[in-house]
Formats: C-alpha cells, structure tokens, sequence
C-alpha cells in the first residue's frame, strides 16, 4: 500500500549536508597567518650590529699597541714616531670616548678591549702622573724657563720665578732689550750671573767659570758653567735648542737631532760628576730624538715629579718640551711654576746636592 504522506525533511539527502539553491554561499575561511620565524642568533643588533662592535673593539686594540710599542712606530714619512712620542699621554682620551660607546651598544667585547687599553695606559702613565717628593733633604733649587723673546713682561716674569726661592735660574731667549729687566728683579737675590748669546744663568753660589758650547757653528743658544754649589762643584748646561715644526713634510726635527748629538758629547767629555741641563730642548723624553741624552741623564720629572708637567703652550700645555735632566746629585721634588707673560711656562725642581 503506498504511503501518500508529505516527506517532512525534503531538503535532507542520506550523507548529510544541507543544500539550499536559492542561499548565498558560506565565504571561504582564512588562512591562519603563517607565525614570525624565530630571529638566529647573530641576527639584528648582534648580526649587522656586530660589524660596529668589531671596529671599537680593533681601535681599542690598534690603540694599544701603538702606545706600547711606540718605539716600533717608523719615523717615516715625516717623523711621524718622533710626532706621536712627543703627544704620547694624550692617547690616554681613546679610552673614555670607546668605553662609553662600548657601554651604549652593551658590547662586552668592546668593553673588555677598552678597560685593557685604560690599564695598558696606566701602567704607562699613572706612576709618573702620582708620582712624589723624594725622601733627601734638599739643599738646592733651580728654576728654568724659556721666556719668550717677544715676552711684555720681563720683570714681572723674573718675579714670578723667584717665588720659588730658587738658587739657580736658567733662562732661554733672554733679549738684549729685556735683559736689563731681568736684572734689575733677579741680581738682587741670585749675585752670580753668566750670558752667552740668548741664555743666560743666574746663581747664589759662584760661577767660577763659564763657556759655550759649541753644539751648532751658527747657533749661540747654549752654554757651560761650573757652579760651586752646596757640596762641591757642578757643571750647569743651560741650552736651547732648535724647534721643531709640523708642515707638509712632517715633523721636521733634523736640525735639533743634530744639536742633541753634538751637545751629547759634549755631556760624555764632562769630567765632574754632578751635571745639571737646563733648558728648553723641543721635545718630550719620550721622543726618540732625545734619547742620546736621556740614555745618560736624569728626567726629574719622570723620577720625582707629579702630573704630567706640561709646559707648552702656556694657554693650553699639551706637551713638556722644557726640561731638567741630570747626573750626580738626587732629585726630591719637580714642578710646574704658574704661567708668565711667556709662551711657555717655567718648570722648577729640588735637589740633594
């Protein structure tokens, strides 16, 4: 018998699914968005990055060798060694400005090669800068200074060094038109005087006999005096020697290397066992031009001084190229004295003599 009812579900089809011809069709859904690879290691401020922190890692690396190993650095082209002797101290700066870019781009190994660096410079330098007063009594003073040939004021100049209660002065482009100046201030505490050429020397004790030093045939600008000091004789060298130039061709310091070699035999002829050179060489004890006499002689200011020392220029010192070196008698103290009308500034020191 047929079954003649209506089919309730006619849209229901055996396998499921629903059909409606007439709907709109469901949209498509999205694909979920592929999630962000993991960065490498390397990547980022530590991929590209890492470029910056090689380069303040190498200029920490580079700068310390060239400190230490100075003596290694040629002097060609144009002196460059004898240059970067002269300023040697001054590469001490490198260290605070890598360290602090080091700190802002948080790179360890920059920081590490900077802190060597700092701690190669103090060993070079820190001794020297807090170094101190030797433990002798002193019985001598002596004050040198160059200055200056256009100096406006000599007098006030000569007052200046005798703050320091000096018992010897050596001064250097001493001019005939300025000499009666200084006279006038220094022949009232310091009776003994010699002048040969544009230095001269002044003293408390005896000057027994005086000579120049023939250290360049056109060049009057050193002499030799023999002092009776304190506790016997002492032969006082007083010289100024040539400057030295930065220009095109470098740093041009043949004419003075030439005078150092002439005037370190003369220090080697010396036969009396305490010498004092006084005077404004052109140079840093570090240059390697200077090393003929700093072989043989005595830095009071590496020995005893402390601070760097510096005395030229005066406005702005960034070198000490004024110098007391010695032989004989024990330094205990050296120092700078305060700027005159000079365009150095004078530099004293104390003896044991």
């Amino acid at each position: 018998m047929t079954d003649l009812r209506e089919d309730p579900y006619p849209d229901v089809y055996v396998g499921g699914g629903f059909s409606d011809p007439a709907g709109t069709p469901l949209p498509e859904p999205e694909p979920e968005p592929e999630p962000e690879p993991e960065p490498e290691p390397g990547a980022g401020r530590h991929g590209p990055g890492r470029a910056g922190d090689r380069i303040l890692s190498s200029a920490a690396v580079v700068t310390g060798l060239v400190m230490v190993c100075h003596p290694l650095v040629p002097d060609w082209p144009g002196n460059a060694g004898s240059l970067l002797e002269t300023v040697l101290p001054w590469t001490g700066l490198a260290v605070p400005v890598l360290l602090l870019a080091a700190l802002i781009r948080r790179s360890v190994p920059a920081v590490v090669a900077t802190l060597l660096l700092g701690a190669a410079w103090s060993a070079m330098f820190a001794s020297p800068y807090f170094g101190g007063r030797g433990d002798a009594e002193p019985n001598l003073t002596v004050v040198t200074h160059n200055v200056d040939a256009a100096n406006p004021d000599p007098a006030g100049t000569a007052r200046t060094l005798l703050a320091a209660s000096p018992d010897l002065v050596a001064l250097e482009e001493v001019t005939d038109e300025a000499l009666p100046a200084y006279r006038k201030v220094l022949d009232r505490r310091l009776t003994h005087r010699v002048r040969i050429g544009t230095v001269a020397l002044w003293s408390r004790y005896p000057i027994t006999e005086s000579r120049r030093v023939t250290i360049d045939p056109g060049w009057s600008r050193s002499l030799r005096a023999l002092v009776r000091g304190p506790n016997g004789p002492l032969a006082v060298y007083v010289v100024h020697l040539p400057s030295d130039r930065v220009g095109a061709s470098g740093f041009a310091v043949a004419r003075r290397n030439e005078t150092i070699t002439a005037l370190d035999r003369a220090v080697d002829q010396e036969r009396e066992k305490k010498v004092l050179l006084l005077g404004d060489l052109n140079g840093a004890t570090a240059d390697r031009g200077l090393a003929p006499l700093t072989s043989r002689l005595t830095s009071v200011k590496d020995r005893v001084g402390t601070g760097f020392g510096f005395s030229w220029p005066a406005a702005f010192p960034v070198a000490r190229i004024d110098h007391i070196l010695t032989r004989g008698v024990t330094p205990t103290d050296a120092w700078t004295l305060p700027a005159t009308a000079s365009d150095h500034r004078p530099i004293a020191a104390a003896f044991k003599a």
